[in-house]
């Protein structure tokens, strides 16, 4: 049984190459034809010479051994809307991977076989050839000064800011599985030059593996089309964005790449730092019976029967997380207008970040003073964004009201909240808020649990003490019921009747 070869595209991305665009065809190893089923696309967007005529002239005289296409893009696409095109073709032709050459020679095609070579083997979804590599080489092959300057500081601000280890963000030889280009929404990246490092964030969000190798530097007499100032500038605003994304301060579809258990993590308990689960577990008598409305995968309920002895019934209508057990968990939809348990026969319940996912948090809340009529010792432990944090303070006065992945403006939140209005909806039903704090910022979310995190909590803390609804990130409220009128009239009833027995039995006594 013969095994089929796996399948791959020589993209060539040409504007105004016509005097380097046959030599780059040329110089593609015919090696590669006895590894790999190869062929060649150039996409000539929109050239002002004849790129499109030459290379249309070597694939009428028929001696490459790859097939070649060439298409003219009749209008401009820009840089980045080339790769567009060129990725979406070799989607659409089945290709297992796709390699990214410039037309005009910078990037040496004989180091394709060693490029590929990583990815034919399963280690990496994306290879890049960096110039930076190997120490000083860049320089040698011709690269301008200033040029390789502005590439070392970009490149160490996005390693930064996105958490990485690569030598250079900025070569434009690359190498992608097809498949790795199917889980990322390239199509919604810019069409300029700095498309080459928003792929990167998204291939870094998705968690796809990036694999660099050294390749040669060359700089010709071919003309720059870039403006570098305009694409440092470019590129900063790309990954200061994706870094707000992942703060939760701003949201942009291109970057909503994350797998579905990297985008759960965050529901996972924060224990190390102030946050709505050590407030809560700090509340809860040892021994307690409690019921975790809105559990979020059980994290909170099991650490409450480790840590305090807690029997904990869940409610969600997501199932526990994997190893997670609690006492009995009930599958309700948190919307159905019910509640499938009964407050009172709890000591504590909580509702941690659960209020601003209900499509009628007035209805859910009138449902828990029925429920808890009968018994006013139970405590209710609350918990939700404060909208008028801040910074969504000031981004909204900006003009920008951003929904995210995760955070204040979660997209998945119906409801937003401050200080006065979650109050006035726990005492318009019947509550009484016995306790009220503000959770500062989770800032080692953001960066790590370090020195400057801590810093940063310790100074938001002692804003929140200045000006709680301004400066809290989270609302923590401890709320109990009010007896309800049934119950009021029914206590007022008894007492009366043990009063009229009392007085008829005096009565009786005087006479």
């Amino acid at each position: 049984m013969t095994t089929r070869k796996q399948r791959l595209l020589v993209f060539i991305v040409a504007y105004n190459a016509e005097r380097t665009i046959e030599d780059v065809l040329r110089r593609i190893p015919h090696a590669l034809g006895e590894i790999y089923d190869v062929e060649i696309l150039i996409i000539d967007d929109s050239s002002q010479d004849g790129t499109f005529e030459r290379g249309y002239a070597v694939k009428q005289a028929d001696d490459l051994p790859f097939t070649l296409h060439v298409l003219f893009n009749p209008v401009n696409q820009g840089y980045g809307g080339n790769q567009k095109i060129g990725y979406h073709f070799a989607i659409e032709h089945g290709f297992d991977f796709v390699a990214l050459v410039h037309g005009d020679g910078q990037y040496a095609p004989e180091c394709l076989p060693e490029l590929v070579q990583p990815l034919a083997d399963g280690e990496a979804d994306a290879v890049f050839g960096s110039r930076m590599m190997t120490r000083g080489a860049a320089l040698r092959g011709g690269m301008p000064y200033y040029k390789f300057v502005g590439n070392k500081i970009l490149s160490w601000f996005e390693n930064r800011m996105l958490r990485t280890d690569l030598t250079e963000f900025h070569s434009g030889y690359r190498i992608y599985s097809v498949a790795a280009l199917q889980k990322v929404p390239f199509h919604l990246n810019t069409n300029v030059f700095h498309f080459d490092t928003e792929i990167i964030i998204q291939f870094v969000f998705a968690g796809l593996r990036i694999r660099e190798l050294p390749i040669p530097t060359y700089y010709g007499d071919e003309i720059c089309h870039v403006d570098g100032l305009k694409y440092a500038w470019d590129v900063v605003k790309a990954v200061l964005v994706s870094r707000a994304q992942e703060m939760s301060l701003l949201y942009d579809r291109k970057y909503d790449c994350r797998s579905a258990a990297a985008e759960n993590a965050h529901y996972e308990i924060k224990r190390d730092y102030r946050s709505p689960h050590t407030e809560a577990l700090a509340r809860v008598p040892a021994g307690s019976r409690v019921l975790d409305i809105g559990c979020a995968g059980g994290y909170m309920g099991a650490l409450l029967r480790l840590e305090r002895n807690a029997s904990v019934t869940g409610v969600d209508m997501f199932p526990l997380g994997e190893n997670v057990e609690l006492d009995e968990f009930v599958h309700h939809d948190l919307n159905a207008k019910t509640l499938p348990v009964t407050v009172s026969d709890f000591d504590c319940v909580l509702m941690l970040d659960v209020i601003e996912h209900l499509l009628s948090p007035e209805d859910f809340v009138d449902l828990l003073r029925e429920s808890a009529a009968a018994s006013p010792d139970t405590k209710l432990i609350v918990s939700t964004g404060n909208v008028a944090f801040a910074v969504t303070r000031i981004l909204h006065l900006a003009g920008m009201f951003n929904y995210g992945k995760r955070g204040i403006l979660d997209i998945t939140h119906t409801r937003l909240f401050t200080f006065a209005t979650l109050r006035r909806l726990f005492e318009q039903a019947g509550f009484d808020v016995v306790e009220s704090r503000g959770i500062p910022v989770p800032f080692p979310l953001a960066f790590g649990d370090n020195f400057f995190s801590r810093m940063l909590l310790a100074i938001n803390q002692g804003l929140i003490w200045l000006w709680k609804s301004m400066f809290a990130y989270q609302i923590f409220f401890v709320v109990r019921a009010r007896p309800t009128l049934d119950v009021l009239l029914g206590t007022a009833t008894a007492e009366s009747d043990q009063r009229s027995r009392a007085t008829e039995e005096r009565r009786v006594k005087s006479a």
